[in-house]
Formats: C-alpha cells, structure tokens, sequence
C-alpha cells in the first residue's frame, strides 16, 4: 500500500496541491514497466492533469531518440529531458535548448579505467550526438539495444573515438549488480562530485554525466527559466537513484513502490509500483483531489 512519507522541510508543511503547475515523470520503473510502454490508466491521469492546465514533461536518463516516443505518448508540449538532464530538446523542432556534455579529460580516464580487466566485464556504452557507440555486443548491450529500440554503432577503440569526439554520457552495465555497485564506490572514491556526477537508474547501469547534469538542475532550468514557475508548483515522480536531485527540488516528490529505501526515504509520498499505475494513483491523490486510499477505478478517470 501507497504510504506516506515525511517532507525535508523545516516545518515539515504539507505540499500544498493547489499550488501544481508542473508535472514532471520519469520513464522507466515510473511510467514504463516490463512492457516498455505508457498504461492507458496513466495516459488517462495525464490527460486529467493537461486538462486543467497543468503542464507535464518528461525527464530521463534515456537517449533523447529513444525517450521521444514516450513523449509524444503523453502529449506533452514541453522540451524534452534526457540523458539525466545533459540533453535538454524541444521535440517538435529537435532544437536542442541545452547540452552539458561529459568533460572529455574524465570521459577518457572512464575509458582506461574500464580497461583495466578488474572492469572488462562491464560493457560500456558512450553517448555523442544522440548516437548509441560501443566496443562490442556483448548480452547485456543487447538487452539494453531490445528495450531502448536504438540500433548501436560498434566501435572497439573507443578511447581514441572519444579523443576526437565529446560525448554526452557515458554508460557501463552488467547483470552482475555487486561489480556496478564496486564500481560506484571506486569512482566516487576517485573523482568529487563537482567534477563528476555519478548514478544509477537501474542496479545494473553506472552513469556518467557532466557533474551539473542531473534530473534536479534540467527540472529547476524547465520550471524557472523556461515556464517562470517555482520549485513549490513543481511535482515529480521518480523510481531510482538518478531521479534523487528532481524528486528533492520539488514541491511535492513522489517515489515508486519499486524505489530503494535511499530514494523513497527522501520523497514526500510513496506511490505503488510501475505494474499497479503508480503514478495515475498519485496524480489522483496530489493533483485530481482524491483520497489515495479511496476505493477507485483506473479505467473511469476523468478528463
């Protein structure tokens, strides 16, 4: 069961729900599940939110080629955010409003270090010009090129690609969760955080981005310097680690049933899972005014 969760604030004041002009969503584990696409209940409650004029957007740590078919499956009408935020595009255009790429000094030292055979295992994946490069199609990079639907470029040398070409992200996965967990530390250990931004939207994923590439700082850019809206008009929903930084800057921040502790522990209010609409159940409870612990149906929400 949903359940709710004490706010960070000084007065520990309950968000205010009349106050939401921005809806922000996360993709994977929060509006897609195991099918790799939008439930119909949670296309019906966005509809709901757009219909009184409350804007909604998508932030991801996808590719933005790979995330546009989800925004178009929502109807949402502002920029895209992708790539944890270091890609930030209006989809109508594909003008792009702004990229933090990865500093190329770190994204080569990334390279060698993933080299070395303590890390070999790990498929890595780099991200430049919206374009899927990697070293060789390994298992896990296949599972990732079914799910993502973005046909990759191999390339083996990709320390020297990289020497000549910026990339947005970089990406090593692996089934074998303990080595990406031993890998986090290690980096975090080498690097500060205002030289790196490090995270993970899946326990199988390590993520780099620029150290001021994150879900918190691409929301506050959307919110405030594009809508002139404040971070208390401002909800999100998330399920992972990369939505951290979103779910904080808001006004009211939802995590997944499906969240780790270190992720729901920091939101306002735990949703239920992907699989059970956990983010149509939210949008009833903090934005169409209903009890969350109302008996109610999915299929008859209101637009």
């Amino acid at each position: 069961m949903p359940h709710e969760r004490q706010p960070e604030t000084p007065a520990n004041v309950t968000p205010d729900r009349s106050e939401i002009k921005l809806l922000v969503l996360d993709i994977d584990g929060t509006i897609s599940g195991r099918s790799n696409t939008v439930s119909e209940p949670v296309k019906r409650a966005v509809r709901a939110v757009q219909a009184r004029g409350i804007r909604v957007a998508i932030a991801t740590g996808r590719m933005y080629r790979s995330a546009k078919r989800f925004h178009r499956d929502i109807g949402s009408d502002l920029p895209l955010i992708c790539y944890q935020g270091a890609w930030i595009a209006e989809p109508d255009t594909d003008h792009r409003l702004r990229h933090t790429p990865l500093p190329q000094a770190i994204a080569l030292d990334l390279i060698a270090l993933l080299a070395d055979p303590e890390w070999s295992s790990l498929s890595v994946h780099c991200y430049i010009d919206d374009r899927l490069i990697v070293n060789d199609l390994s298992p896990d990079t296949q599972a990732y090129i079914a799910r993502s639907q973005i046909q990759p470029e191999i390339i083996p040398d990709l320390a020297t690609f990289i020497s000549q070409n910026v990339p947005t992200k970089l990406l090593a996965l692996s089934a074998d969760t303990d080595l990406v967990t031993r890998l986090l530390r290690h980096v975090r250990d080498r690097y500060h955080p205002d030289d790196l931004y490090l995270t993970t939207s899946t326990p199988y994923f390590f993520e780099a981005t620029h150290p001021q590439a994150n879900k918190g700082t691409a929301v506050k850019y959307l919110a405030e310097e594009c809508l002139g809206l404040s971070a208390a008009q401002v909800m999100a929903i998330g399920d992972n680690y990369n939505d951290l930084e979103m779910l904080i800057y808001a006004g009211i921040g939802v995590a997944m049933g499906d969240a780790p502790s270190g992720v729901s522990d920091r939101a306002d209010w735990v949703a239920p899972s992907v699989e059970d609409d956990g983010v149509a159940v939210a949008i009833e409870r903090f934005i169409l005014n209903r009890d969350a612990n109302e008996d109610w149906d999915r299929d008859q929400i209101a637009v």
